[in-house]
């Protein structure tokens, strides 16, 4: 099943929650309609959601369209209140989910309650605590339970407000294959040009559908306007988008492809063996000799000769330079179970 979820960041009024709704109904494949209640800002006096009223408009939307509601939730309170407004799901945001203990208490107040649950990613890119979470929430009962790939925070997060790091939601994938995973490509790009791009890369890892922020005029939006997009834009985009349809698991050209592949992975392992087996004499010499295990000059030297290899090909840069500094890690590793042994 794919999910498309659609609505501003932030309920403002009632008169634009309901505005976009009607806008978002007519645009085909969105069935839900999503608007922040609580926000969580880093600062005080920023604004911080229109809290419990902004429920009773998400009531109106269920009435007046053919949409589904869903909102974000902190705390076992926001759950109650979300219950007695008869919201259809709820998400729990990337802040909550970094913290067991504030999911643990919202896993309690899900108990009996058997609506869609969508959980977002931690900040920071932890498979165990995204796993965590899920885990949590299962143990309320819930039947219907979704991940969201929202990004994760960096030092240096490049042209994106949160780095998609795709590694993180295939692993949860690889992990966890029952569960679904929404991809919020807005809150990855932090501006709207970056949307699309991050939206088919989505598609063609195979995630579950999409979460886009839409406001009717993002420009006066008083939450991330540079991020949210119109109606007709959504409308435009989802024309756009491709969504890989055919199955591959019995061609008989990728199979072959893929034993090559495996093939190869396999020949890596063992010229890493050979590496590791090399690093250990250099160890050995190192601590006969009392030379220390680090060596910067050397570690940037060859990072740069290692970079100078990629020129005229596909391989990316960042992925080569992050490749041979974990080698160079599982080295130092290494050397240094070498230096401890008497």
């Amino acid at each position: 099943m794919f999910e498309l979820i659609a609505g501003p960041c932030s309920a403002e009024s009632k008169d634009q929650v309901l505005r976009i709704a009607h806008e978002i109904e007519l645009i085909e494949g969105v069935k839900w309609f999503r608007a922040g209640i609580w926000k969580p800002r880093t600062m005080p006096n920023q604004f911080e959601g229109v809290g419990v009223k902004g429920l009773r408009w998400l009531s109106e939307v269920k009435k007046t369209t053919s949409l589904k509601t869903i909102t974000e939730v902190a705390t076992p309170l926001h759950v109650e209140k979300c219950l007695e407004n008869d919201i259809d799901a709820i998400w729990i945001g990337a802040r909550t989910t970094t913290n067991p203990f504030y999911v643990q208490e919202l896993s309690q107040s899900l108990k009996g309650v058997d609506i869609p649950i969508f959980i977002k990613n931690p900040l920071n890119p932890d498979i165990k605590l995204w796993v965590g979470a899920i885990e949590r929430i299962m143990a309320s009962g819930s039947n219907s339970i979704y991940g969201i790939h929202r990004g994760f925070s960096f030092a240096d997060n490049g042209i994106y407000r949160q780095t998609p790091y795709w590694k993180m939601p295939i692993e949860l994938k690889r992990l966890l294959p029952d569960i679904p995973i929404i991809c919020d490509p807005s809150h990855i790009a932090g501006k709207t040009s970056l949307i699309k791009d991050i939206s088919q890369m989505a598609l063609n890892i195979g995630l579950n559908g999409l979460m886009i922020e839409v406001h009717n005029n993002p420009k006066e939006a008083l939450t991330d306007s540079k991020q949210q997009i119109t109606p007709n834009a959504l409308k435009k985009l989802l024309k756009v988008l491709e969504t890989p349809q055919n199955s591959f698991e019995d061609s008989n050209p990728i199979l072959t492809l893929r034993e090559e592949i495996d093939s190869l992975d396999f020949e890596l392992i063992n010229i890493l063996k050979q590496r590791m087996n090399l690093v250990i004499e250099v160890a050995e010499i190192k601590k006969e000799r009392n030379i220390p295990i680090l060596q910067i000059k050397r570690l940037d030297q060859m990072i740069k000769k290692r970079l100078e290899k990629t020129k005229g090909s596909i391989l990316d840069k960042d992925f080569i330079k992050e490749t041979f500094e974990s080698i160079h890690q599982e080295s130092i590793r290494i050397q240094n179970e070498i230096f401890k042994k008497k």
